[in-house]
C-alpha cells in the first residue's frame, strides 16, 4: 500500500489539460443556454467531474468564463484581416470601407451560432449584472476585435477621408457612435435570426447584406461616392442557411 508521500504527483500538463477540458465544457453549455443562466452545476455535469474535482482547478464559474472568453478572443481574432483591409495605400476610401465591412460580415457569418451568440449573451449579462460582468471581462487576456476597431480601424477611416479631401456630414465622434451602434444592431438582429428564427419586426437579417448596406451608409456619411465599387474579389458573402430549431431558455433545442 502506498504511503501519502508516494502518491503520484500531478504534472503541469495534467493540470492544464484538465483546465482546458473544463473550459471547453463550459463553452458547450454556453452554446445551449444563455450565459446568464449557466451555473457551476451545469459545467460540473458537462465535465463528469465531481464538485470537489472541479474546484481543484477553478475557484468559481466566473473564473472559468474568463478563460473561456480569452480562448474566444484567440479563436475569433480578425485583427490581421482588418489590418490587411486597410494596408493598400493606393486604394480609395470607398474600397477600403467595403473591405473592412466584408471582413466583419464574413467573421460574423462564420460564428453566428457559437462565438457571436455567446458574445451577445455576455452583453445581456453586462446589462443585468454589470459588476459581475466587469470582473469577468476585466481578467480576460488579449485584445478584442472591437478594441482594434475603435483604436486602429476607425481612426484610419477618419484619416483616410481627410487625405481624400472628403467632407463628412457629421461630427467625427457622432459618426463613430453611429457606426458602433450600427455594428451592435447588426450583430443583435443577425444573432436573433440565427438562434431564434426572427429578429425584431419579424425580419430575417444576414450579415453579408447588412454590412454591405452599412458600408454604403458610411461612405455616404463621409461624403464619398457610394456608387464606387471594389472591382477585385467582389464575391458576396454566402449567407448561412436558416436553422431549423429555436434555442429556449432551458438550453434545449426544439425542432420547429
Amino acid at each position: 500500500m502506498r504511503g501519502a508521500n508516494n502518491m503520484p504527483k500531478v504534472t503541469q500538463e495534467y493540470f492544464d489539460n484538465k483546465r482546458r477540458m473544463i473550459v471547453e465544457s463550459c463553452y458547450q453549455v454556453c452554446l445551449r443556454k444563455p450565459v446568464e443562466m449557466v451555473t457551476i452545476s451545469d459545467v460540473i455535469a458537462e465535465t463528469g467531474l465531481s464538485q470537489g474535482g472541479i474546484y481543484r482547478f477553478y475557484k468559481d464559474l466566473d473564473e472559468i468564463l474568463t478563460d473561456m472568453i480569452t480562448n474566444m478572443r484567440r479563436d475569433y481574432d480578425i485583427t490581421d484581416k482588418l489590418d490587411a483591409a486597410v494596408a493598400d495605400q493606393t486604394a480609395s476610401f470607398e474600397v477600403i470601407t467595403r473591405r473592412i465591412c466584408r471582413v466583419l460580415a464574413e467573421a460574423m457569418e462564420a460564428h453566428l451560432m457559437d462565438i457571436q451568440k455567446i458574445n451577445f449573451d455576455l452583453t445581456v449579462l453586462a446589462i443585468n449584472e454589470p459588476e459581475r460582468a466587469g470582473k469577468i471581462i476585466g481578467n480576460v487576456k488579449g485584445k478584442g476585435n472591437m478594441d482594434h476597431l475603435a483604436k486602429v480601424i476607425f481612426p484610419y477611416l477618419f484619416k483616410a477621408s481627410a487625405e481624400k479631401k472628403l467632407e463628412p456630414r457629421h461630427d467625427p465622434m457622432e459618426l463613430y457612435q453611429f457606426i458602433s451602434s450600427a455594428y451592435v444592431g447588426i450583430e443583435t438582429n443577425c444573432i436573433l435570426t440565427a438562434c431564434y428564427g426572427k429578429a425584431p419586426m419579424q425580419t430575417e437579417c444576414r450579415p453579408g447584406a447588412m454590412f454591405d448596406i452599412l458600408a454604403t451608409t458610411i461612405i455616404m456619411l463621409f461624403g464619398g461616392d457610394a456608387d464606387k465599387k471594389e472591382i477585385e474579389d467582389d464575391t458576396p458573402v454566402t449567407p448561412s442557411k436558416p436553422n431549423n430549431y429555436h434555442i429556449y431558455p432551458s438550453g434545449r433545442k426544439r425542432k420547429r
